[in-house]
């Protein structure tokens, strides 16, 4: 299943795409303003869905992240690819590179949920807070099934499935403070979407993971790469926290973000950056300055 949040006529919806990519047919699900956790939570009830409404043009409908404002915060994996661990390491703002540039547990952090906005909508620099705006191309798990001290065999029948998400980051601020809760939660650091694809659309093994800016490829990994995989990640965050259906884990970002090249290639206002993962589709955003675009 590839499914949408959106707005058409005004009206919140979420709906299934068509085989097409070109429509989407509509779920009359009550909490549809919710985006795709309707769905999530619906068959985390065991309740069947609705039958599709009659199809409508994906050119006539607004798309939302498919989550658009998650329950609580985004959980967020650091340094969990081995280049990018590398990289990162050497930048001079890892505050944990003391330990070693590859880290012997996930480290997890979390974005607050009011940073989400959607494909399309606008990344947004305050000069006067951060000039060290970085871009991160993740793969992000959507859980569907709720649970604590969830072990590694059990781990993925827990996930409903898969989206996009772009990690932005300020670099400065995740340096002064020595930690990342401030630098990753600025309005508009979490766009999300536009798709979200069940779980059986994935090859975590080998899911390619890419990101432009402008015309310029970044970063080109596959999910293959990762130091702790995504049954590692859920055990990690599951143990003593309960996890509930919709929630949502960032696995971490390639090689290839902005503060790896020297000097760095930070973002800058009137640029585009584009994310694509395979099995999901394309999440592109363009950057303005302070508050230009809208955040939904």
């Amino acid at each position: 299943m590839r499914a949408v949040a959106y707005f058409y006529h005004g009206s919140p919806g979420v709906g299934v795409l068509g085989e097409d990519g070109r429509t989407v047919k509509p779920l009359a699900l009550a909490n549809a303003a919710d985006g795709v956790i309707a769905i999530v939570e619906a068959q985390a009830n065991g309740t069947p869905l609705p039958e599709p409404g009659p199809a409508l043009a994906l050119d006539e409908v607004e798309l939302r992240a498919p989550i658009p404002r998650p329950r609580r915060n985004v959980f967020c994996v650091g340094k969990n690819y081995f280049a990018h661990a590398h990289e990162f390491a050497k930048s001079g703002f890892d505050s944990s590179a003391a330990a070693g540039a590859v880290p012997d547990d996930p480290i997890v952090f979390s974005k607050l949920p009011e940073c989400v906005i959607a494909s399309g909508a606008s990344i947004e620099i305050d000069p006067t807070i951060s000039s060290a705006v970085d871009y991160e191309a993740e793969l992000a798990v959507i859980i569907g099934k709720g649970g604590r001290n969830i072990s590694v065999g059990e781990a993925l029948d827990h996930v409903w499935g898969y989206t996009i998400v772009n990690d932005v980051t300020a670099r400065d601020l995740q340096g002064r403070h020595k930690q990342w809760l401030l630098g990753k939660s600025q309005d508009t650091y979490c766009p999300m979407g536009p798709v979200a694809v069940t779980a059986d659309e994935i090859d975590l093994g080998a899911t390619q993971v890419r990101c432009w800016v402008n015309d310029e490829l970044r970063q080109d990994a596959s999910t293959g790469q990762l130091i702790f995989d995504v049954p590692t990640l859920i055990a990690t965050i599951s143990a003593g926290i309960t996890l509930v259906p919709g929630d949502i884990i960032a696995t971490g970002t390639p090689e290839g973000v902005g503060i790896g090249f020297d000097p760095p290639k930070y973002l800058q206002a009137g640029d585009r950056v584009r994310v694509e993962i395979s099995g999901i589709g394309s999440l592109e955003n363009p950057v303005v300055v302070n508050g230009a675009g809208a955040a939904e």
